[in-house]
């Protein structure tokens, strides 16, 4: 199999995310531009730019209808993921550092970096309610006031969000009521990333400890080390 260079930035890349079927890739780095390129053959299908500061994350819905970012410049934007038109921008206090589409679509979820005297917060919208987006009040927010989070996914059919934290933590939270439904401390060092597998039973984390591990994604019962 002949490998396939994809020269999108000249800064470090921050977040690759393949879209669910596999043929989209989405590169964030410490610029402001969000690259969208074919997997198969490497072309750079688009750009979306309108962002400032360094990009942290990005993710797209499951019909690839749209995409939502976050960034170093305080804020996170939903697009269009054909037309790369912004539809929307949700401003915040400091760094979107994650983000995510929930199971159908309809739910975006964002965390914010702790910094500059303002604490970590998980912000939930429903994409159904204009006036979440319009008015910039999420219909849910938790605070993280011990260990901020570092890295997000959405937890199986869209019930809970499963985080990890600097401290080694990961948490899952409940997406209706906020509580904290199970918590284990498996890495010893930040969480830096998790994936979820395709039929989401599982998900792997990477960690500044130099290791990576699977996890049950219902009972968050350590799997494997790598």
């Amino acid at each position: 199999m002949k490998p396939i260079l994809l020269q999108g930035s000249e800064w470090s890349i921050m977040q690759i995310k393949y879209y669910r079927e596999g043929d989209l890739l989405f590169i964030v780095a410490k610029d402001p531009i969000v690259n969208v390129w074919y997997s198969v053959n490497g072309e750079r299908l688009g750009t979306y730019m309108g962002h400032t500061g360094t990009m942290w994350c990005v993710d797209a819905d499951w019909d690839t209808k749209h995409v939502l970012t976050g960034s170093a410049g305080n804020s996170c934007r939903l697009w269009d993921c054909e037309t790369g038109k912004p539809l929307a921008l949700l401003k915040t206090n400091s760094a979107v550092l994650t983000c995510g589409f929930d199971f159908g679509g309809n739910i975006i979820m964002f965390s914010t970096d702790k910094q500059m005297g303002y604490q970590c917060f998980v912000s939930f919208f429903d994409l159904q309610d204009p006036s979440q987006i319009d008015n910039n009040e999420p219909y849910m927010k938790i605070p993280c006031n011990d260990s901020k989070i570092t890295s997000a996914i959405w937890g199986p059919l869209g019930e809970c969000i499963v985080a990890g934290h600097e401290s080694g933590e990961l948490n899952q939270y409940s997406a209706k009521s906020g509580e904290v439904l199970v918590n284990v401390k498996k890495h010893s060092r930040q969480i830096n990333d998790i994936q979820l597998s395709r039929d989401m039973a599982m998900f792997v984390t990477a960690s500044k400890d130099n290791t990576a591990k699977l996890f049950d994604s219902t009972s968050l019962e350590h799997q494997k080390t790598f």
